[in-house]
């Protein structure tokens, strides 16, 4: 399937899912793909600024999320609602 859609607000209406991958670097993490995480789920995303993130590794549990930290890196900016805003935050 295609889905033509802001990213940063993942698609609740096909979660849960067993992992998300996030490509583009983003300033915060979107509680939505959290959210939709089934239990021992993992996202793995980049964040920080537009020139420089980390990449992070969460895992849903049953009483939270264990956060792993692993490396430096850059990745095209996340655009969107929980993203960079195309034209601002340069």
């Amino acid at each position: 399937k295609t889905y033509v859609a802001d990213g940063t607000i993942g698609l609740p209406g096909e979660a849960p899912f067993d992992s998300i991958v996030v490509t583009a670097g983003a300033p915060r993490i979107p509680e939505q793909y959290l959210e939709q995480l089934k239990p021992g789920g993992r996202l793995v995303i980049p964040v920080g600024t537009r020139v420089s993130q980390t990449l992070y590794q969460f895992t849903k549990m049953r009483s939270g999320f264990a956060e792993s930290v692993s490396t430096p890196c850059v990745f095209v900016p996340l655009i969107g609602q929980d993203g960079w805003e195309a034209d601002r935050d340069h």
